[in-house]
């Protein structure tokens, strides 16, 4: 049975450039639709945070008009209560063996950028999966998540890949680019990564090699799409 490892933010929180506490967490489509879609393709899933705690939905993104429209975002709420137990009691970055998982998997919302960020174990983890082949999805601000990654020597492992997440034109038009202290998408351009952005808004993925990228909320199913459609070509 293929096992996914969904690594999520266990921030509640982003700190602003002005030093206020912007609440947030994990965007609830990005983790729901997914884990959806990969329980249908018959996958075990496990949960792990930094510190294994609780991670916490960002209210936005249950909201009609970030979710699609009522109904959609019903369909969302109703899901991740199905998985509420799951969500209480995730593992720990710590304990995880990255050799137990067949896929890695991180969805998005602002929470990575403060914590995912700048954590080293979850950097290791993203370092693994990717030198060992495992199909490592990243999703919407999640990419945030690769700036821990490093070898040895320091080097950047993603240098040079292409890939994709939440834009600068989409931070923008989102209201928060002004109070952002830093971009994901410059940020990982600085770094060596070979950014294509989409359409805002719109669902656009990159695949290269073993690392799947999704831009924005909208890309979610398209993504574990791509996913569901590579382990079944591995088989």
């Amino acid at each position: 049975m293929t096992h996914v490892l969904f690594v999520v933010s266990a921030a509640d929180h982003w700190t602003l450039n002005d030093g206020t506490l912007h609440p947030t967490g994990y965007w609830a489509e990005e983790l729901a639709e997914p884990h959806r879609l990969f329980t249908e393709a018959g996958y075990q899933i496990s949960i792990g945070t930094p510190g294994g705690v609780a991670p916490t939905i960002d209210a936005v993104s249950l909201r009609a008009d970030a979710a699609g429209g009522e109904e959609r975002a019903a369909q969302i709420v109703d899901y991740i209560a199905t998985i509420s137990k799951q969500l209480d009691s995730p593992l720990s970055l710590d304990d995880i063996n990255v050799g137990d998982y067949d896929v890695v998997f991180y969805p998005g919302g602002h929470g990575p950028m403060e914590d995912l960020a700048v954590d080293a174990v979850s950097g290791s983890i993203l370092t693994e999966a990717l030198d060992s082949g495992r199909i490592l999805g990243v999703l919407c601000h999640a990419p945030a998540a690769l700036l821990a990654a490093k070898r040895a020597d320091d080097s950047w492992p993603f240098a040079g890949y292409r890939m994709t997440g939440f834009t600068d034109a989409e931070e923008v038009l989102g209201g928060l680019a002004p109070k952002a202290p830093w971009l994901v998408q410059s940020r990982l351009v600085e770094l060596g990564a070979d950014f294509v952005a989409g359409e805002s808004f719109a669902p656009h993925m990159e695949i290269d090699r073993n690392l799947y990228t999704g831009q924005n909320p909208a890309s979610s199913a398209a993504l574990a799409g791509a996913i569901i459609q590579a382990v079944a070509d591995k088989a």
